[in-house]
């Protein structure tokens, strides 16, 4: 303050000398015009010189800043327990409190293809509902109120889920209408394009960036007719199966295909996870079974080559997409919605090496090599679309009351934008909003492992190849920094976690006395699964035990499979010693199925929760009377 009274006093006294000079001129030859003229002149210099001081003065303020930026990552590099606590405590402090932002939050379901009575649109109903969402859904992007222009400009949402059928209407809405740094989306756009196939080859391989670069996957990968299968390996397949010395049952049993399921958290900066569920299909097997990955290595190489495995699994499937990333860092669409997420399915395909190819690759969850693909796949894939949903949007209380998005958004730029804040980052609201989203996933993983950013390993000379490409790409404004803290996080929980193993080997199930028992604690049913699928009214949720269906006169046999909620539950149908899984014949009217959950924990079994299905089978449609129609019949001589 006494810097700027200083210089308009200084300014005032040079402009009253120039008054002076000129008024003096004025009366020895000049006329008045040329007087004001002068004095436009000498008002107009003296306003550029006062905006250069300032300009000069904020730009060494913001140098300065920078330097002290800079200076805080260096320490906080170093010191990763105050990074953690640091963005607790941002994270306490208002900016993205999870326990008061996600609950006022709405959720926003695009089905598509899909009814609305689909087990898969009711899981994420009832899941971001027990998260603290308010969850609308509409069929497309086009024909929901709330995404619609005109409700303060479409930014009332918080999630908006794109299921099969509304992936083009979701990327037509992200294209006109970019998302605020705390909107999230189920499709990155970034990935949009470049995992289609161009003539039999993955449109990311055909990029001139990547043309001295060899990555372990089949060109004909992203093909969407062709079907993950073993076969003659091709020249850069060889490149990248270095020898292992593995004995010959070793060689045997890792001769398989296996289903690795990856959730891409963030494109710029690269974040992603793996979740440890796999789908495994051997050498010569048509069908696959699932399992869990570090079970599948442990038992078929043992604790050390187990862990080497699923480090090269894991590099592999980086970069794959890092080199993806690199063919789109030239579209304006790779910074678009920095917290869109990805679900992808990448099909390894090992042969008497632990450097596995990508024989294929899908932008979502697919089971479909399961026995019964049906019922099994699609609740596999339900088991896991649920813990992507509880990683991403944790629980919350409802009864928190938040501000109005544009309000907490113009309140947080304020306060987060520079330097001068709680969090001393010198982050922009988005990428801090990132790294504490980062935190968080790193703090409570759940089912899902790290995949990326990790430390390269030492003798992958390709690894670093596509790393420098992919930092080069992103190399703008604070990147380098929040790229920096991001992998200082990982390492920082990977060693956390690995300690943590080995002080306390027993899983929290394991120490539950209930749960060790194998009692049935919670008496409900998960979902009921019927084929053909069946419209229940009212629609399924766990409390309701009674429910009506109806079904046309040529469906004369229903498949009904109920699935609890928890794994120590026994389903019976009918019946004490009935099956878990039956068809049923349906006759004409009204049938009637008992759906018993019981606890046999104890020599005598307990019906804990009974449910009841009544399906009514419509009558045989009566003939026209007045149309024209021919009977045939068929003698035999």
């Amino acid at each position: 303050m006494v810097c700027v009274l200083t210089l308009a006093r200084n300014i005032c006294a040079e402009v009253g000398m120039l008054f002076r000079g000129i008024w003096t001129l004025r009366r020895r030859c000049c006329t008045g015009p040329l007087l004001l003229l002068g004095i436009a002149v000498g008002l107009f210099y003296h306003t550029v010189t006062v905006d250069r001081d300032r300009t000069e003065l904020k730009s060494s303020q913001r140098d300065q800043r920078n330097k002290s930026a800079v200076f805080d990552h260096k320490l906080l590099l170093k010191n990763p327990e105050r990074l953690t606590s640091l963005l607790e405590a941002s994270q306490t402090d208002s900016f993205v409190h999870h326990s008061k932002c996600r609950c006022a939050g709405k959720a926003i379901i695009l089905t598509g293809q899909r009814a609305p009575t689909d087990t898969e649109v009711q899981l994420y109903q009832r899941v971001l509902q027990q998260q603290g969402y308010q969850v609308d859904q509409a069929r497309y992007a086009e024909t929901s109120a709330s995404l619609r222009q005109g409700r303060r400009d479409g930014r009332d949402w918080s999630v908006l889920i794109c299921l099969k059928g509304s992936e083009k209407s979701c990327l037509r809405k992200i294209n006109f209408a970019h998302p605020q740094h705390r909107q999230r989306v189920n499709i990155i756009p970034a990935f949009a394009g470049v995992f289609l196939d161009m003539g039999g080859v993955c449109r990311f391989l055909t990029d001139s960036q990547l043309s001295g670069v060899t990555l372990p996957i089949r060109p004909s990968a992203c093909a969407f007719s062709t079907s993950p299968q073993e076969g003659t390996p091709n020249a850069a397949e060889d490149e990248w199966r270095r020898p292992i010395t593995l004995s010959y049952s070793d060689i045997q049993s890792m001769n398989a295909t296996i289903n690795v399921y990856v959730l891409v958290t963030s494109a710029t900066p690269l974040t992603a996870f793996v979740h440890r569920t796999a789908l495994v299909k051997p050498h010569l097997d048509k069908t696959s079974y699932a399992t869990e990955l570090q079970v599948f290595f442990r038992e078929r190489l043992g604790p050390v080559l187990s862990h080497k495995a699923i480090e090269h699994m894991n590099h592999v499937i980086s970069d794959i997409l890092k080199a993806a990333l690199l063919t789109t860092k030239d579209s304006s669409s790779s910074s678009r919605c920095q917290l869109c997420f990805q679900l992808m399915t990448f099909s390894l395909h090992y042969n008497s090496s632990l450097h596995p190819v990508v024989v294929k690759l899908q932008t979502d969850l697919h089971f479909d090599g399961m026995k019964d693909p049906h019922f099994d796949g699609q609740i596999a894939k339900e088991y896991m679309l649920e813990d992507v949903l509880k990683l991403l949007f944790p629980a919350c209380s409802s009864e928190a009351v938040e501000p109005s998005l544009p309000f907490r958004t113009k309140e947080e730029n304020q306060k987060y934008s520079d330097c001068e804040g709680p969090n001393a980052l010198c982050l922009p609201p988005d990428e801090m909003h990132l790294l504490q989203q980062f935190n968080q996933h790193l703090k409570r993983p759940g089912p899902f492992q790290l995949l990326y950013p990790t430390c390269p390993l030492p003798d992958d000379p390709q690894h670093d190849l596509i790393q420098t490409e992919s930092l080069s790409a992103q190399d703008y404004g604070w990147r380098p920094a929040l790229m920096a803290l991001l992998q200082e996080l990982s390492l920082y929980y990977t060693r956390k976690h690995q300690i943590e193993s080995l002080d306390d080997p027993k899983s929290p199930e394991a120490s539950d006395p209930l749960s060790r028992k194998g009692r049935c604690v919670d008496p409900h049913l998960r979902q009921l699964y019927t084929d053909p699928p069946m419209v229940l009214m009212p629609v399924f949720n766990a409390w309701e035990k009674e429910y009506r269906a109806e079904v046309p006169f040529d469906v004369i046999t229903i498949r009904i499979r109920p699935e609890p909620v928890s794994p120590h539950c026994h389903i019976h149908l009918d019946e004490h010693l009935g099956p878990r899984m039956a068809n049923y014949p349906v006759g004409l009217g009204n049938s009637r199925i008992n759906i018993l959950v019981m606890d046999e924990s104890e020599a005598e079994p307990v019906v804990m929760t009974i449910y009841t299905l009544h399906i009514y089978r419509e009558s045989r449609p009566s003939l026209p009377m007045f149309d024209e129609y021919v009977m045939c019949s068929f003698m035999q001589l």
